[in-house]
């Protein structure tokens, strides 16, 4: 049936009047009609996805529209699935935020080729929490300090030559001048044994809110000593802890100034490109004012999780200076660490 032209014309204007309205809804409309999605990059009950249920039982209520909140696991590949899936799948309405791995943000300047996303295209949220970087000993050991390792010879655990906890002790002794000798092939639940049996001197390249995750009772019970840190910016539970920022320089400095500024937004969340400006801000203002929230502060403590909030608008600071490191550093890291700086 062919429609009159005054019904064409009153069609096209009830269409258009309609998007009209589509693109004049409100923050508070939108948020009521649509939930707020957070996907973890990881399987359920780890680390990641702890601190990302928690997130979620307090945003909402920082939220225009206070929108239900609900959290959805997609490990894979470890965190290139989701964080593949933000990229270019995800909605780029402001419905659905990512809770991926910090260890993939330097993944386009490594040049890791299974990095099916830009990272700096991202819209950065925040993070919840950092973590340094540690080297701990047990607690009846004479070493209390980094600098007291200088010259001795130490030993320190590790899973293998590809982790941290290979290359962090051999990158001290390169920089720092310690004798450690790196103990391969612990089973990665035996790492911490060793040094609580007395078969190693040092476990170091652990991060504090692992340890304070698999051995929380080492830190509440004082079990261990805290001999050195990698921390980028100052961190309160290690407030008297030597920063190895500070006791090297130059190119050395430079490369745990790398691995540093990683661990410092440990706990990364990211928006897809394109999310509209309004929604976007709405997002990063509801996550920095629930890293205020007493609530969310304290349920975080009583799970014993640390918090150590940085902003979206950091996060995209931090990340542009690592993007700007020479081909010399990343080629150092690459060695060092292994593809991925991780």
């Amino acid at each position: 049936m062919k429609l009159s032209a005054f019904t064409s014309a009153a069609f096209v204007a009830g269409a258009v009047l309609c998007a009209g309205v589509g693109q004049a809804q409100t923050l508070d409309q939108f948020y009521q009609q649509n939930p707020l999605k957070i996907v973890v990059a990881s399987g359920s009950g780890g680390g990641y996805d702890t601190y990302s249920r928690v997130l979620a039982r307090h945003i909402g209520r920082h939220m225009p529209g206070n929108p239900n909140v609900i959290v959805q696991n997609m490990p894979g590949a470890s965190g290139l699935t989701a964080t593949a899936w933000a990229f270019n799948v995800a909605p780029k309405d402001g419905s659905a935020i990512l809770a991926t791995y910090s260890a993939l943000i330097d993944a386009n300047l490594v040049g890791n080729k299974q990095a099916r996303f830009e990272v700096r295209k991202f819209n950065w949220i925040g993070s919840i929490a950092n973590s340094p970087l540690i080297c701990a000993t047990w607690h009846t050991s004479p070493y209390k300090d980094i600098r007291q390792m200088i010259g001795k010879e130490v030993s320190s655990g590790s899973t293998g030559q590809g982790g941290k906890s290979a290359s962090v002790p051999l990158l001290l002794n390169e920089t720092l001048g310690t004798k450690i000798k790196v103990i391969s092939g612990y089973p990665t639940n035996e790492v911490t044994l060793a040094l609580e049996r007395g078969e190693v001197d040092v476990l170091c390249g652990i991060g504090y809110s692992t340890l304070q995750a698999s051995n929380p009772d080492w830190l509440i019970n004082k079990k261990v000593n805290i001999v050195m840190q990698a921390g980028l910016t100052p961190f309160e539970p290690l407030k008297d802890v030597p920063n190895i920022l500070d006791l090297v320089t130059g190119a050395d400095r430079d490369i745990f100034e790398y691995s540093a500024i990683l661990e410092a937004m440990g706990r990364p969340y990211l928006a897809p490109p394109g999310v509209p400006a309004d929604r976007l801000n709405a997002l990063r203002t509801a996550f920095d004012k629930t890293m205020e929230d007493p609530a969310f502060k304290a349920e975080l403590d009583k799970l014993g999780l640390n918090i150590g909030p940085m902003t979206g608008a950091e996060m995209h600071k931090w990340i542009d200076k690592l993007y700007a490191s020479t081909p010399e550093l990343v080629a150092r890291v690459a060695k060092v660490y292994g593809s991925g700086g991780d």
